[in-house]
């Protein structure tokens, strides 16, 4: 009995270690981005994301790092090597946490990302996409703020392209905005992300 006992104090103590480990590589990582150092934080969540294979935290900031940072990026090959990476990790990220609403904007950003880059060859085959997946993230959370903004981004993107009316899209902003007052997570390092942006888009909101 002594000897279980003593085992299950051990074991404790270890994930107790184990998550205090992960806890300050996170904040360590946050830090790092924090400071502008993109491809530190981006190491150090890969790094993190060996470590600690059943979190799909660290793939999820992975593959948003390589993802923003793709963004005016006038480089193919660099592009399509950041890109690849981030739908690598994401993809082991949704292999983790499937039908995740924050995955699937993660995985509609990669894309926006090629359109950016090139929307004559990849706008027509990857504008579908997004927009299955923003509808497939609201479907599953519909009070996720990020789910909200984002997909009332992506639909003023395709009014403007079409030459319509976007202020119709203003109402959803003003929904994501008011969610972001009280939507919370108990997961730690949960994507925190969208309230500034919210009320950027809803400053120029019509306009």
């Amino acid at each position: 009995m002594k000897k279980l006992l003593l085992a299950a104090v051990f074991l404790a103590v270890s994930f107790a270690n184990a998550q205090d480990r992960y806890s300050k590589g996170m904040e360590k990582a946050f830090a790092l981005w924090e400071d502008q150092k993109m491809m530190e934080a981006s190491h150090l969540f890969e790094r993190i994301a060996t470590a600690e294979p059943d979190k799909w935290l660290p793939y999820y900031y992975v593959s948003q790092i390589n993802t923003l940072i793709s963004f005016g990026e006038t480089d193919e090959a660099k592009l399509s090597n950041q890109l690849e990476k981030a739908k690598e990790f994401l993809d082991v990220a949704k292999a983790i946490s499937p039908n995740n609403p924050e995955l699937l904007i993660q995985e509609a950003l990669i894309n926006t990302a090629w359109i950016a880059f090139d929307g004559a060859t990849y706008g027509m085959t990857l504008s579908p996409k997004n927009a299955q997946l923003y509808q497939k993230a609201l479907e599953i959370a519909p009070k996720n703020p990020r789910v909200i903004l984002s997909k009332a981004e992506w639909d003023m993107g395709s009014a403007r392209y079409f030459g319509k009316d976007t202020t119709p899209y203003c109402k959803d902003v003003e929904r994501a905005l008011e969610l972001f007052a009280t939507f919370n997570s108990e997961t730690p390092f949960y994507p925190t992300w969208g309230e500034e942006r919210a009320k950027e888009v809803l400053e120029n909101c019509g306009k």
